[in-house]
């Protein structure tokens, strides 16, 4: 993957302003922004024609993020991260009373569902745009993933601010989301970490 760094920044800088940019993650192709911004948080609902009761997962890169959004990290929830992160799990956490995280990507709720990533592009773009980045996948909602850029640009790309092309993903596996509920995982998706894996850590809630 060669990596432009002259577009990485100039895009990065405009995350930060609230522009909207599509790019490879570990999992698919997302459609990213500032997820401090309410404005550009509702327009990738709007693009995505994403049901507003829905909430946007929060892309990381560095664990200092991570205490400056969620109100307590507990010890189960710190055996995931120290296992899968960065990686494929987002870990819903109860959200941090006044964390700048916009209301709009969480739904007006007091949870949040957050990923370190370890894809190569996103976490230039949050390194150097200094914010988290709500990143869902780059479709229309219902629509089937995308991970064929051609199709992705044909169906998004007028509608954002940047496209990073780096070409087809193989396959679409999202994220597995997990929420720790009385000291057990409780499984909300099941995607590139399998329930096998999470067993290994802790008790699965069934």
């Amino acid at each position: 993957m060669k990596v432009n760094m002259q577009e990485i920044d100039n895009i990065a800088q405009g995350i930060k302003e609230g522009k909207i940019a599509i790019f490879p993650t570990e999992t698919v192709y997302g459609i990213g922004t500032n997820a401090f911004d309410d404005d550009a948080c509702k327009r990738v609902y709007e693009i995505k024609e994403r049901p507003m009761n829905k909430p946007l997962i929060v892309l990381i890169s560095n664990l200092d993020m991570l205490y400056d959004i969620v109100n307590n990290v507990n010890e189960l929830e710190k055996k995931l991260i120290d296992e899968f992160w960065p990686g494929p799990l987002t870990i819903i956490f109860e959200k941090k009373e006044n964390c700048k995280i916009s209301n709009i990507v969480t739904s007006g709720e007091n949870c949040i569902g957050v990923r370190m990533t370890s894809g190569i592009i996103p976490n230039l773009l949050i390194e150097k745009s200094g914010v988290p980045i709500v990143a869902p996948s780059a479709n229309i909602s219902g629509k089937s993933t995308g991970i064929k850029i051609k199709d992705i640009i044909e169906e998004l790309g007028d509608k954002v601010d940047y496209v990073l092309d780096f070409g087809d993903v193989e396959k679409a596996v999202e994220s597995t989301i997990v929420k720790v509920i009385e000291n057990k995982i409780y499984i909300l998706r099941e995607g590139k970490i399998l329930k096998k894996q999470l067993k290994k850590i802790g008790k699965i809630k069934s």
